[in-house]
C-alpha cells in the first residue's frame, strides 16, 4: 500500500492543482489572458484546505481499492487518466474536454496553417459529436452538412462512448481519402449517409470582394475563423476597399465557428462606434471586465452583418456588437449561441484540460450561450441550401415514397425543374421532371435516378448554392446597403 501511495503522490498534487485551480487565473489586458502559479506556496495552500484534503483522501482511497483488489490488474495511469476524464465529463459541458499526451499533440500538429479534413467544427452535446458549422468552401459544406447535424457512426461504426476528439481524429484523415458519416438531422424522419472527401484545409480567415448594384459599391469582408492574424488582415482589406470608395460594407460571418475572442475585440474596434462597448467578459465570482471600442471616427457608410445558425462564439460577439451598437442591421438566422471561453490549460505531461473559464456578455448584457443572436432582418436561404446529398442505393422511381424522393424532389425544384409536389411521393410529374434535368444535362433521359443523374444533381446543386443570385442573405444586405446609403 505504501508502494500505491508513493506513486499515486504526483497524481494527487495533480488533483490538487485541479481544485484549486480557480484561484490561479485572473483577467489581464487581453481577453484570453492567463496567470499561473506553480510554486509550492500556491500548492500548499491548496491542500492545506480541510475539504481539499478530504477529496485527495477520497481519491487516493478509491484509486488503492482498484489497484490492490479489482479483478484484473491496471494500470495506475489508466486510473487517472479515467479519474480525469471523469471530472470533466461531470461538468456537463460541451465545451470542456480532456485530451491526453498523444491526443494533444496530434491537435497541436493542426493548428499549422493548413490540415487535410473535412474542415467542420465540432462539439459534444448530450453526448453527441454535433456540427458546430462547416467552414466555407470546404469538403464537408460541399458534401452538405449543416450546423446541428449529430454523427452517429464513422465509417459504419457507432462512435458511442468516444470522446469529442477521438471521434474527430477518426474523421480527420489523408487528403484524398473519403470518410462515411452517419447524420441524425433534425429535420430527417431517416439517418443519413454522407460520404465527404478530406482535402487540405487552407487557414484563409479573411476575404474581401466588391459587388457593383445599382450604381453603388458594396463591399463584402467575409470572416472564416477568427485566427491569431485575422484582426491584421480584416484590418488591412478594411482599407483597401474604404480606398476604392465603397458605398456600404457587409461583415459576413456566417458559417464562423468562432476562434480567438482577443481577435474579435481587436476587429470590433475596426467597426464599433467610439466609446461603445464590443463584449464583456464575466468570471465564476460575477466579476466583469468590458471591453469599449477605441475606434477614433464612426464609419461614414453602412454596416450590415451577416450570420447565419453556424456563426458561433466570436462571430456571435461582432454580430451581438453590431447589433446593440444601435444603428446596424443584421441579416439572415439566429445564431448557434455559444457564450462561454475557453483555455487550454497544460497538466505537466503534455497532456491539457480545455477548460470553460468565463462567460462572455453582449454589449448590453445579454448572456446567449443556448440561446444564439438574433437578426435584426430575418431571411431563410432557399430550401435547397439545407438539404444532404442523394444517397441512391436502389435506383429512386414512379411511385416511390420516400426521404430521398423528397430530397430529391426540392432539388429539381430549386434547379428550375417543377416535380409537382414535394412530400416524398415520385408522381408522373417528378419523373417528368428528371427527364427533364437528363435531358438538359445529356444524360439518358429515363426519369429515373439512378446514380449518375442523383451525382449530376448534387453538382448542379453545388454550383447553384455558390452562385450569389440564390443568396437571399447577401442579396438582402445588398438592397439594404443601397437603401441606407441613400438616406
Amino acid at each position: 500500500m505504501n508502494n500505491i501511495r508513493g506513486k499515486t503522490l504526483a497524481f494527487a498534487i495533480v488533483l490538487s492543482l485541479l481544485i484549486g485551480a480557480s484561484g490561479m487565473f485572473v483577467f489581464m489586458n487581453g481577453l484570453n489572458s492567463e496567470v499561473g502559479d506553480d510554486s509550492h506556496p500556491v500548492l500548499a495552500e491548496t491542500v492545506d484546505k480541510k475539504e481539499d484534503l478530504d477529496t485527495v483522501t477520497k481519491f487516493l482511497s478509491a484509486m488503492e481499492l482498484i489497484s490492490e483488489r479489482y479483478i484484473h490488474e491496471i494500470d495506475e495511469k489508466d486510473l487517472l487518466e479515467g479519474a480525469i476524464s471523469g471530472m470533466v465529463k461531470a461538468l456537463d459541458d460541451p465545451y470542456s474536454v480532456y485530451m491526453d499526451e498523444e491526443t494533444a499533440s496530434q491537435f497541436m500538429e493542426s493548428l499549422d496553417s493548413h490540415f487535410s479534413g473535412i474542415g467542420a467544427e465540432v462539439n459534444m452535446t448530450n453526448g453527441q459529436v454535433t456540427i458546430v458549422s462547416p467552414m466555407r468552401e470546404s469538403p464537408a459544406e460541399k458534401a452538405g452538412l449543416l450546423p446541428k447535424d449529430r454523427i452517429i457512426k464513422i465509417d459504419g461504426e457507432s462512435i458511442e462512448g468516444l470522446t469529442l476528439y477521438d471521434a474527430v481524429l477518426k474523421i480527420r484523415g489523408e487528403k484524398g481519402t473519403e470518410v462515411v458519416l452517419t447524420i441524425d438531422r433534425p429535420t430527417s424522419s431517416e439517418l443519413i449517409e454522407i460520404s465527404v472527401e478530406r482535402d487540405e484545409i487552407p487557414i484563409e480567415s479573411v476575404r474581401a470582394k466588391t459587388i457593383e448594384h445599382k450604381g453603388k459599391t458594396v463591399g463584402v469582408l467575409e470572416i472564416t475563423s477568427f485566427a491569431k492574424d485575422t484582426a491584421e488582415r480584416f484590418e488591412r482589406e478594411l482599407a483597401t476597399l474604404e480606398d476604392k470608395g465603397m458605398d456600404g460594407l457587409i461583415i459576413d460571418v456566417r458559417g464562423n465557428p468562432g476562434g480567438l475572442l482577443n481577435v474579435a475585440e481587436e476587429i470590433g474596434k475596426l467597426v464599433i462606434p467610439h466609446g461603445k462597448p464590443i463584449v464583456q467578459i464575466e468570471n465564476r465570482d460575477g466579476e466583469k471586465v468590458r471591453y469599449i471600442s477605441s475606434l477614433k471616427e464612426t464609419k461614414d457608410y453602412p454596416i450590415i452583418g451577416l450570420i447565419d445558425q453556424g456563426s458561433a462564439s466570436a462571430s456571435e460577439i461582432i454580430a451581438g456588437a453590431l447589433k446593440e451598437a444601435g444603428n446596424y442591421d443584421l441579416v439572415g438566422e439566429t445564431t448557434f449561441g455559444k457564450g462561454t471561453v475557453q483555455q487550454a490549460l497544460q497538466l505537466g505531461d503534455g497532456s491539457e484540460i480545455k477548460l470553460s473559464l468565463f462567460k462572455w456578455l453582449t454589449s448590453d448584457g445579454n448572456f446567449i450561450n443556448g440561446v444564439g443572436v438574433e437578426p435584426t432582418v430575418e431571411v431563410s436561404q432557399p430550401e435547397f441550401f439545407y438539404l444532404p446529398p442523394l444517397t441512391v442505393k436502389e435506383d429512386l422511381s414512379y411511385d416511390m415514397l420516400n426521404e430521398q424522393v423528397r430530397s430529391a424532389q426540392h432539388m429539381l425544384k430549386g434547379l428550375g425543374f417543377e416535380p409537382g409536389r414535394t412530400d416524398g411521393y415520385y408522381s408522373k410529374q417528378t419523373e417528368q421532371a428528371v427527364s427533364a434535368f437528363q435531358n438538359t444535362n445529356n444524360l439518358d433521359a429515363t426519369g429515373v435516378i439512378d446514380e449518375e443523374t442523383a451525382s449530376a444533381i448534387h453538382e448542379a446543386i453545388v454550383e447553384a448554392v455558390r452562385d450569389e443570385k440564390n443568396d437571399r442573405q447577401l442579396q438582402t444586405a445588398i438592397e439594404l446597403i443601397i437603401k441606407q446609403s441613400d438616406s
